[in-house]
């Protein structure tokens, strides 16, 4: 055991980079441990995130509309069906609105 850093010290002497290169094997080692770190740190945070909140119980779609889109407001939840219609729910699951776009509009 002794001799193993006998060995090292004079290899050290014989080749002087050897020296350098365990210095930058080292530090690479500790930059990739604290990247680990980082990404695990981050991936707490972001997925200990609250889910999307849910729908009420009581929210129903008009007969034959499909939802294409679903967006949640301070105080509305509105839902864009695949026909185009905008419809408005209050938080309550009620439909307050519906807005449909004139004939022959389409998207851009």
């Amino acid at each position: 055991m002794g001799d193993d850093h006998n060995d090292w010290k004079a290899a050290a002497k014989a080749v002087p980079e050897l020296r350098f290169l365990k210095a930058l094997v080292t530090g690479l080692t500790l930059v990739m441990g604290l990247g680990m770190i980082a990404i695990v740190a981050l991936l707490w945070t972001r997925l200990g995130q609250p889910a999307l909140p849910q729908l009420p119980e009581n929210m129903a779609l008009p007969e034959g509309a499909r939802a294409e889109a679903v967006t949640f407001a301070r105080d509305w939840i509105v839902v864009v069906t695949d026909a185009g219609e905008v419809l408005l729910f209050d938080r309550a699951g009620a439909l307050r609105d519906r807005v449909v776009p004139p004939p022959g509009q389409s998207a851009p």
